[in-house]
């Protein structure tokens, strides 16, 4: 069975940064899958933040975090990070991984059948 749990949450100040993590695990052939980050904050639709395919290089990024936040792998480790810098009060939320075998890293919740429980992140001074 297939899980993807999410660790690394914690609370910052504005400018500070922060890495999440997600372990993958019940996956024999990682390059099958898709892995994307999005988060939620109070009272919002989830928001789409990053994403990428395993078994490939390119990487997609949302709007309000490019340039800020870094989506990056250890296939030795089965996990994956959500590098976020500069981090500003509006990051602020639970953010989510998702896997998806034979996915193409798309920005869209539907196309991620495997969720973890979320991390939170809180920033303020």
């Amino acid at each position: 069975q297939v899980q993807v749990t999410e660790s690394g949450g914690g609370s910052v100040q504005p400018g500070d940064s922060l890495t999440l993590s997600c372990v993958l695990s019940g996956i024999t052939t990682l390059s099958n899958y898709a892995v994307g980050w999005f988060r939620q904050r109070p009272g919002t639709q989830r928001e789409f933040v990053a994403a990428f395919k395993w078994g490939g290089s390119a990487k997609r990024y949302g709007d309000s975090v490019e340039g800020r936040f870094t989506i990056s792998r250890d296939t030795s480790k089965n996990t994956a990070y959500l590098q976020m810098t500069s981090l500003q009060r509006d990051d602020a939320a639970v953010y989510y991984c998702a896997g998806e075998r034979w996915g193409g890293g798309a920005p869209y919740e539907r196309e991620y059948a495997t969720w973890g429980r979320g991390a939170q992140v809180t920033v303020s001074s």
